[in-house]
């Protein structure tokens, strides 16, 4: 049975970035039946029934984290869109902000009114100028509609969503690390607890959701809770999911399937498999910061558990498929290279040992390797897990310890014969 499009049906429809397009196909009619009929708890209820699980990369459950943003405090409630899609091999919330604005728009709405929020924000990459200029032209024609702004839809409900670009800092896609930069500070992730929900932007609770997480919603209060629970893998790995299916495959793309697609089937099927006919190497599932799966691993399903099962993450969905041309160590090499330029600089193990690994990698690379790099990496990766405000020195360490353990054959032949072994076997 063929999958049955949801987030991207209308991408391909060049007139749906426009407001009447939008509304001709049923658009913005959820969100104002669910200001108008439906009361705030019910709407966390709803999303809590439907097993949404924030498609940001961590996948926690959506409803859950809007039910821990306290009542009656006294101060206003924000939300905060996170557009800033910064993990190598990721580009699926791109496709929804530059195709179908209003989809996320009316997500943004219906999240809004589940937790109170009169302020939203949007924080999009610095880079996506594109993406950023059709944004806020869709922001503008939802409020001259009345879909923003005093009353929407004619209801007591007030919403204003302010855009917002950064700079292109990596870092900002941490939920407080996003926070301060709206604050107008350094990108630089803060120590929870306390967790954004009870002390965020401003010292204010607040919500942060992923831009696909968001364009889920104005479907799940269509269509309802049983329809979004068939799709997935089981019942904690529920809807649709995105995938970005990226490097040395035959046909790259952001594909839509259910949450738990076989990786195989999404590989072969779907993507038309390895390029050129080449052997498969390996498959990154999550994006650069996971662990790699070697081919005898790849017999997974693409949902947060299974993933975890096999010692990676689903992340941020970024599918990177490693064919045998590619080079191990040179690939350990830009990963390592990308967190050391892209760390924030405040804890000491992510600051020095990005910049180490990157070191040590390097000469590896070039010739110049001793055989107790190895050893003294691994140590490295050990002593950055697990011990930093944030994650950014876990996710240098995670995937370069795994190339590693996985490939060694690889690193030690560079270090002992002062040459690359895939290059050393092509010309062979």
């Amino acid at each position: 049975m063929p999958y049955e499009l949801v987030l991207l049906k209308n991408i391909h429809d060049p007139r749906v970035k426009e407001i009447d397009r939008y509304i001709e196909l049923g658009g913005y009619k959820t969100a104002e039946r669910v200001v108008k009929e439906i009361t705030p708890k019910d709407v966390i209820e709803t999303t809590k029934a439907t097993g949404l699980r924030g498609r940001g990369g961590a996948g926690f459950p959506t409803g859950l984290k809007w039910s821990f943003v306290p009542k009656d405090t006294g101060k206003p409630v924000y939300l905060c869109c996170n557009a800033d899609e910064s993990e190598p091999g990721t580009c699926k919330d791109r496709v929804i902000i530059e195709r179908d604005p209003h989809q996320l728009i009316e997500g943004i709405i219906i999240a809004a009114y589940a937790v109170d929020c009169h302020l939203a924000f949007i924080y999009i990459r610095g880079e996506f100028s594109l993406g950023y200029r059709i944004l806020d032209k869709a922001l503008q024609e939802a409020h001259r509609r009345g879909f923003l702004g005093r009353k929407i839809f004619g209801s007591a409900y007030d919403l204003e969503i302010i855009l917002h670009s950064g700079a292109g800092a990596y870092i900002c896609g941490e939920e407080t690390g996003l926070i301060e930069s709206l604050e107008g500070k350094r990108g630089h992730p803060r120590q929870k607890p306390p967790f954004p929900a009870v002390q965020g932007l401003y010292g204010c609770p607040t919500v942060v959701n992923n831009v696909e997480t968001l364009a889920n919603l104005p479907h799940i209060f269509n269509r309802g809770v049983e329809w979004f629970k068939s799709i997935g893998s089981n019942e904690k790995n529920t809807g649709p999911k995105l995938y970005c299916v990226s490097g040395q495959v035959n046909k790259p793309a952001v594909v839509e399937r259910e949450l738990g697609i076989p990786l195989m089937e999404l590989i072969n099927d779907v993507c038309g498999g390895v390029r050129n006919g080449n052997k498969l190497k390996g498959i990154i599932p999550g994006g650069s910061s996971v662990p790699i799966l070697r081919p005898e691993e790849c017999d997974v399903r693409m949902d947060f558990d299974s993933l975890a099962a096999k010692g990676t993450l689903l992340g941020s969905c970024g599918v990177i498929v490693i064919d045998e041309t590619a080079c191990m160590v040179r690939l350990a090499l830009r990963t390592a290279r990308f967190y050391a330029e892209e760390t924030c600089g405040q804890c000491t193990q992510c600051r020095e040992g990005t910049w180490w690994m990157e070191q040590v990698l390097h000469r590896i690379e070039y010739g110049h390797g001793k055989p107790e790099d190895l050893r003294m990496i691994l140590d490295m990766c050990s002593n950055m897990k697990g011990v930093t405000i944030c994650v950014l020195s876990d996710a240098c360490a995670m995937p370069v310890e795994a190339m590693i353990n996985k490939y060694r054959e690889e690193f030690e032949y560079h270090i002992m014969e002062k040459r690359c072994m895939v290059s050393a076997h092509a010309h062979a």
